[in-house]
């Protein structure tokens, strides 16, 4: 992304209140906010974001949830990791999803589902988040 690393983490950061995908599906029809949340709460281990619960962090570098302990148990097991590094002038951003159910054929049907689910919302997510970061880099916020 043609934007600051510290830039774009502060929009991945913004996961803990809108999804940026596919509003009418993620956000009950609520519009997700197309700017920043001016002082955010600072992150803590346990806060929401998406559907995870955030269970490691360090600013400007990357954000892991995992799923809470009841939707764990009916789905099973499932991580998500938001990493920023450096990469030119700009930044990158990468997301790995990992999930787990001890049951076999389920476990396989869950990674096929959610990986075509994943490159319909997620590639919306990104490629939003990426839209509003190299916006507000070029106007010199964030």
């Amino acid at each position: 992304m043609a934007a600051p690393c510290a830039t774009v983490f502060r929009w991945v950061r913004q996961l803990t209140i809108a999804p940026y995908s596919y509003d009418w599906i993620d956000f009950r029809g609520r519009k997700s906010p197309d700017r920043l949340t001016p002082d955010p709460a600072p992150l803590a281990v346990g806060q929401r974001f998406l559907v995870f619960d955030l269970v490691d962090f360090a600013t400007d570098k990357h954000l892991t949830g995992v799923l809470p302990e009841a939707p764990a148990r009916r789905y099973g097991q499932m991580a998500v990791s938001y990493v920023v590094t450096p990469h030119g002038d700009g930044c990158r951003l990468l997301v790995k999803v990992v999930s787990e159910s001890r049951r076999p054929l389920i476990r396989r049907l869950q990674q096929r589902l959610l990986a075509c689910g994943d490159l319909v919302m997620m590639r919306k997510q990104l490629l939003t988040l990426k839209k509003y970061a190299e916006r507000d880099a070029a106007a010199g916020v964030g």
